[in-house]
């Protein structure tokens, strides 16, 4: 039985990420019990508990994963939180200086694999 956490979580990841990216990544993790029980610690903690707290803009919240994924190295999840962030309504500038901020404080490879990976996303 899903949690009521897990029900708001998986609304507003599939609000951010699309239905595409999760409905991949739940099928990937329902092959094991190991596996599905990350998505669902996954979906209701960061989703809900963090994703659910309105205390900041969602596109806020996008544009500091954007620059944190950059700045971690996360290439597959930077572009899934890019294409996020276009849906939580930031505009390519502000994605683009979210990866300037992270290139700043973190380094400039950061910012040429994140510009990188940004293209891709738009092409």
């Amino acid at each position: 039985m899903e949690s009521e956490q897990f029900k708001r979580g998986l609304k507003i990841r599939r609000e951010v990420l699309g239905d595409e990216y999760v409905d991949a990544a739940l099928d990937r993790a329902a092959k094991s019990p190991f596996g599905m029980g990350w998505q669902e610690f996954v979906t209701e903690h960061c989703w809900d508990a963090t994703w659910g707290n309105d205390s900041i803009p969602r596109s806020t919240r996008s544009l500091i994963t954007v620059a944190i994924l950059a700045a971690t190295g996360k290439p597959q999840e930077l572009a899934a939180h890019i294409r996020g962030a276009q849906r939580n309504g930031c505009t390519k500038e502000e994605v683009r200086q979210a990866l300037i901020q992270a290139a700043t404080y973190a380094g400039a490879p950061v910012g040429v694999e994140g510009f990188r990976i940004a293209n891709e996303v738009w092409e």
